[in-house]
């Protein structure tokens, strides 16, 4: 029977001993140079394989959003002649995200190396916000007239939902197309264990502990663990440094003093300052709650969400948008009440339970660190041979200069004064290292102005024991600062 060896066409070696090169050219290097290019093509191409897949992911997402919407805005197509257009649409925004759970609107994380895997995606809803103000801008530059906007907001939502399902056809293409290659190409990296464990379990008279074990999976590879094949949860940072670039205007900040039920003078704000309709305040006011609840000051951040959703759904229902939001928000019973209140709430409610995270573990490290390793600013003599001294300035002196060394005196706390008074440095060490650096270093500033410290040479009575090893010490510091610098070579 022929042996059939084409199996082995697929083997991608990256270690030929026989290949030939040119005498000029280094046979090791080569082949090195070869070896390298083929692992950073393999890597490249997994890498390619990952995002393709993570976008997919996002894709199908939005074509499902995209077509809900588009569904609900045809659905509402026939009410046009009878009713605003405006607010056909915006009816047809809100029932489209009625029947979504909140908990599906964050897109799951890149993996690691897919993009900026550090930065986190927008929700689905702003997404879609996004969206529609593509439409709207579009609209605009179009120039459609009222009786024909209906039509026209269709066409556009239609003509995005067509745009992401080419694309998301290409991208199908491509991964196709890679896996194709992947899988034509057997390295190490296909090899796996098989079945660890060939034993047969011979059967047993059944006691009350087995039938207690009787629900039990019995596993062919008994070094699986289910947890393996799971990713691997991401952890949570303070994503503060992207938030330090995002700050609300003035205006905005203002807007978001106005009480959450006082819909009369928001609007009023508005009409009055339609400029921060926009995204980056939206994230500014976003940004602010999320301080407020750092700080435990529920109801400020929760009145920063609400005003920060409200500038965000006005601005997604394009020009007519301010006037539509605040006619349903304030119609008794109406359905647009319930989705917006139904958002500002679960907003919130990730903002605070973010917020607490991030306390707990600031607490907890601050538990652990126990002080430790807290800089602080100490006074001692450099030089060997010199002590500090501390002298006071009298308080009936009569010379300018001592009565304003006198007044920085008395401008200290009582706490460094009598530590001053007592004449020991050690003392005004414990008080200095109590202190925060910025405050310790402008206070021994202030020591120089007033002339409290002086550094002086250190009488030392030689005719002690105490006195003669204190000179050996100091002769020996000496020594050592004489030595020359030895060669570094």
């Amino acid at each position: 029977m022929p042996v059939d060896y084409s199996k082995w066409d697929a083997l991608e070696l990256s270690d030929d001993s026989d290949i030939e090169v040119h005498p000029n050219v280094d046979k090791r290097s080569f082949i090195r140079a070869k070896q390298n290019q083929i692992h950073a093509e393999r890597q490249q191409r997994k890498l390619q394989i990952e995002t393709y897949k993570y976008e997919r992911i996002i894709n199908d997402t939005l074509i499902k959003r995209i077509s809900s919407l588009l569904a609900s805005l045809k659905a509402h197509a026939s009410e046009v002649s009878s009713r605003n257009p405006g607010e056909v649409a915006f009816q047809a925004v809100i029932e489209s995200a009625a029947g979504l759970d909140p908990k599906d609107d964050q897109p799951p994380p890149r993996p690691a190396g897919v993009h900026n895997a550090e930065e986190q995606l927008p929700t689905y809803t702003k997404m879609m916000a996004t969206l529609l103000d593509q439409v709207n801008k579009a609209l605009e530059e179009k120039k459609v007239e009222q009786d024909k906007r209906y039509e026209a907001t269709i066409a556009e939502v239609e003509e995005h939902l067509k745009k992401v399902t080419n694309l998301q056809g290409e991208l199908l293409e491509k991964l196709d197309e890679l896996e194709k290659i992947e899988k034509s190409k057997i390295t190490s990296e296909s090899i796996h264990t098989g079945f660890d464990s060939t034993h047969i379990n011979k059967s047993k008279p059944s006691t009350s502990e087995e039938k207690k074990d009787a629900s039990k999976v019995e596993l062919l590879n008994p070094n699986y663990s289910g947890t393996d094949s799971l990713p691997a949860p991401s952890k949570a940072t303070d994503d503060d440094d992207d938030d330090a670039e995002i700050e609300a205007s003035p205006t905005a900040k203002h807007f978001a003093t106005i009480k959450a039920g006082d819909y009369r003078e928001s609007l009023a704000f508005l009409t009055k300052h339609p400029e921060i309709l926009t995204e980056k305040e939206t994230d500014g006011l976003l940004v602010l709650a999320f301080d407020a609840q750092l700080q435990n000051r529920d109801d400020y951040a929760r009145n920063c969400v609400h005003q920060a959703l409200l500038l965000q759904y006005c601005r997604a229902l394009g020009r007519d948008g301010v006037a539509l939001f605040f006619k349903r928000i304030t119609t008794q019973g109406h359905q647009a009440q319930e989705v917006f209140f139904k958002d500002v709430q679960d907003t919130y409610y990730k903002i605070k339970n973010r917020a607490r995270e991030i306390n707990l573990q600031r607490a907890k490290e601050e538990a652990e660190g126990g002080g430790e390793g807290v800089e602080q600013i100490q006074l001692h003599a450099v030089e060997p041979g010199t002590v500090i001294n501390i002298s006071i300035p009298p308080a009936d002196s009569e010379d300018p200069e001592v009565q304003q060394a006198r007044a920085i005196f008395e401008s200290f706390s009582p706490e460094m004064k009598k530590a001053l008074e007592t004449g020991k440095l050690d003392e005004v060490n414990k008080v200095l290292g109590k202190m925060k650096v910025e405050e310790a270093e402008d206070l021994v500033g202030k020591f120089g102005d007033a002339g409290i410290l002086s550094l002086e040479e250190e009488i030392i009575d030689a005719t002690t024991q105490e006195g003669q090893e204190k000179w050996k010490e100091i002769e020996a510091a000496g020594k050592h600062a004489e030595e020359p610098a030895g060669d570094p070579e």
